[in-house]
């Protein structure tokens, strides 16, 4: 992966070979940011028990100069690590109990925060990037599992409408093998996964990296296995008071990405929408009076 604006892009792409003691340091410096840019290190080092040193050497680790720079930094990071379905849902029933606000209103708002921070932290270039090599594969293999596989349908839909070659992995519960079998060189696979997450998520990202397919990882923390497989990856917002994660700030992501799709593929995408839009009328697909 390319060397990232934030730190928890560069935490990412380094994550996979960090010592132990690093990983410890990293995991504290990508979810408590503002700690970081407020706090002494000896102050944090003190309340983490790792030594001073350790928090050094994973800058360095993490391509800065020093432990002030990667602090500088750590103030844009929004960092989240996952809990239990179980304590969430107990979580949500005592705030709901006593909460004053409607749910709806703070659901909404949770939604509407992880959009904004989709909208100020993308890293523009590596979207661009990754979208110039969706438009350029000959296959575009998409695989989501629990609750990621109906996004991934969704992409995928809207994908196949203006453009051929859009596939879901391991649909209707079949093998992902069959997908991934002729994966390769000018081919590319997205992988939606969110904590806890699927091991087939991970092993396909790997399966796809080792066959020379173009990876797009889309998560939602640093520490996402499937991430030291990306050429691009993109950690999304995904907090909000329900028990499990948010999608919103990702079907953005994923609209976006097919709007600019659309935008280079040119008449060509015309012709094949128009050719659907007349399949779905000759079929009677849609409701008419």
């Amino acid at each position: 992966m390319p060397q990232a604006d934030r730190i928890e892009d560069r935490i990412a792409a380094e994550y996979a070979h960090l010592s132990s003691k690093l990983k410890d340091a990293a995991d504290f410096v990508a979810t408590n940011p503002v700690d970081v840019a407020t706090r002494s290190l000896r102050s944090i080092s003190g309340s983490t028990g790792l030594a001073p040193a350790t928090f050094s050497r994973l800058a360095r680790a993490l391509g800065f100069e020093s432990y002030e720079d990667m602090r500088e930094l750590s103030r844009q990071a929004v960092g989240r690590q996952f809990t239990p379905f179980s304590e969430r849902v107990s979580r949500l029933q005592a705030e709901e109990e006593q909460a004053e606000t409607p749910f709806l209103m703070r659901q909404a708002a949770a939604c509407v925060d992880n959009i904004g921070a989709l909208g100020a932290g993308i890293d523009q270039a590596r979207l661009e990037d990754a979208v110039a090599h969706l438009h350029e594969a000959r296959q575009k293999v998409l695989f989501g599992a629990f609750g990621s596989t109906g996004i991934v349908e969704y992409f995928a839909y809207l994908g196949n409408y203006f453009s051929p070659g859009w596939q879901v992995a391991g649909r209707n519960g079949a093998s992902i093998s069959t997908s991934m079998a002729g994966l390769g060189k000018g081919d590319a696979l997205v992988v939606i996964t969110k904590p806890p997450f699927a091991r087939r998520s991970v092993m396909a990202a790997e399966m796809a990296q080792e066959q020379g397919a173009y990876v797009i990882v889309i998560t939602d923390t640093h520490a996402c296995p499937a991430l030291k497989d990306a050429d691009a990856g993109f950690i999304l917002s995904t907090e909000s008071p329900q028990f499990f994660s948010s999608y919103s700030a990702t079907i953005v992501l994923i609209e976006t990405m097919i709007g600019m799709l659309v935008s280079r593929a040119g008449s060509g995408a015309l012709s094949r929408i128009r050719e659907v839009e007349e399949r779905n009328r000759r079929l009677e697909e849609f409701w008419t009076e």
